[in-house]
């Protein structure tokens, strides 16, 4: 497992010295974030109290919408010069290219998120009264299972054609557990409810992510050998 965990790393390091070097994935994600943010903001009246309806949901839809374009840039970078027949190949468990992937994009939607949360707060002129460390940890688990989901159908998805759309449509009704959950957890702690009431739709997540983070874990060698 250590051996796994180490190769997973290098393959994270690899993608992110990549992105760090051109940033283009990252620049348009921040870009797609920011317009959403923006027009959301002259379509609502930050004095109105729908507001603190819609910000739960635009939390979620951002990280969504601005992580699929990430997603798909995920696996089909590997395809320009056959780098993909290069990692098959390689002497490493094909579960550590998960992993690595899973971790480099995970890293990627949170910088996002740290530049368009605090964006979409400061333009909807939003009071924040929950506790932070909560609406972190909702966050965090809710972008984990995004992720873990997204990569492997990002890889799945990765040799059809048209992968760009084919990727939101297997995507999206499989996160509608975790994000009505991620949803209702961010709600309750932005309005500053009895952490009780989110604790179950915490523990609903995290169950979400330990069971798809098997299933990928444990499938994606197949996807690997039919690629």
């Amino acid at each position: 497992m250590i051996s796994i965990l180490r190769d997973a790393w290098t393959i994270a390091s690899k993608d992110l010295s990549n992105e760090v070097k051109t940033k283009q994935t990252i620049g348009m994600m921040v870009i797609f974030s920011s317009l959403v943010v923006l027009i959301f903001s002259f379509a609502f009246d930050p004095t109105n109290n729908m507001v603190k309806a819609v910000i739960p949901g635009l939390v979620w839809l951002i990280t969504v919408f601005s992580g699929i374009l990430g997603l798909n840039r995920s696996f089909l970078s590997e395809h320009e010069n056959d780098a993909l027949t290069g990692l098959r190949s390689a002497p490493i468990d094909p579960s550590s290219i998960y992993l690595g992937k899973v971790l480099a994009n995970f890293i990627l939607v949170t910088a996002v998120q740290l530049v368009s949360i605090p964006v979409l707060f400061l333009l909807f002129d939003y009071r924040f009264f929950g506790k932070v460390s909560w609406f972190i940890l909702v966050v965090i688990i809710g972008t984990l299972g995004f992720i873990i989901v997204g990569t492997f159908l990002a890889a799945l998805s990765a040799n059809a054609k048209n992968s760009e759309m084919l990727l939101p449509v297997l995507l999206l009704p499989l996160l509608s557990p975790l994000l009505i959950a991620g949803v209702q957890a961010t709600r309750i702690i932005l309005e500053n409810e009895m952490i009780a009431d989110a604790a179950s739709w915490i523990r609903l997540m995290a169950a979400y992510d330990l069971l798809f983070l098997a299933a990928c874990f444990f499938l994606f060698e197949f996807i690997m050998e039919g690629s």
